[in-house]
């Protein structure tokens, strides 16, 4: 149980590495196909949000979704990689139910650049992720693991 809270918190800390990824490689888009990423799309056919409230409601549910993927992958046999599990999300969303669901047009019929971006904003959130669940892990069984705390013992707290 605790590996699935672990992905979801690395899913949503991921999810930041990736957003500023998928801004820096946006403005080396061409002109033409420099528009909103795919989570603007997505959110604003989902949700019917003002003009004003669409980037924030857009953050929202990227994160969000972020760790929700993140939490599923803490659910997965622990040999399960990053780097596969991030495209293999890209994957499942652009060329599955998204464009099932007729929220977006399949990647396939998005520009090549685009798709390239995604790619590498996913490769760079399932990296994250895993680093993420590593270090959780690791900080649970050091730094905050159990022990006499020191407060406590001097009387500071009563």
């Amino acid at each position: 149980m605790s590996r699935v809270v672990y992905g979801a918190i690395a899913g949503l800390c991921a999810t930041m590495a990736m957003t500023a990824t998928m801004r820096a490689l946006h403005s080396t888009l061409h002109h033409q196909d420099r528009y909103p990423l795919p989570p603007r799309e997505i959110t604003e056919t989902l949700l019917p949000v003002s003009q004003r409230s669409a980037a924030l409601a857009t953050i929202i549910s990227h994160f969000a979704y972020g760790a929700a993927a993140g939490a599923i992958f803490g659910a997965l046999p622990r040999s399960t990689s990053g780097l596969v599990f991030g495209p293999s999300v890209w994957l499942a969303s652009y060329l599955g139910w998204i464009p099932g669901a007729a929220i977006l047009k399949p990647a396939t019929q998005h520009p090549h650049q685009r798709n390239a971006l995604m790619m590498a904003a996913h490769l760079v959130w399932g990296g994250c992720l895993v680093w993420g669940i590593r270090e959780l892990e690791a900080s649970a069984a050091s730094a905050f693991s159990s022990g006499p705390l020191k407060d406590r013992q001097e009387g500071r707290l009563q």
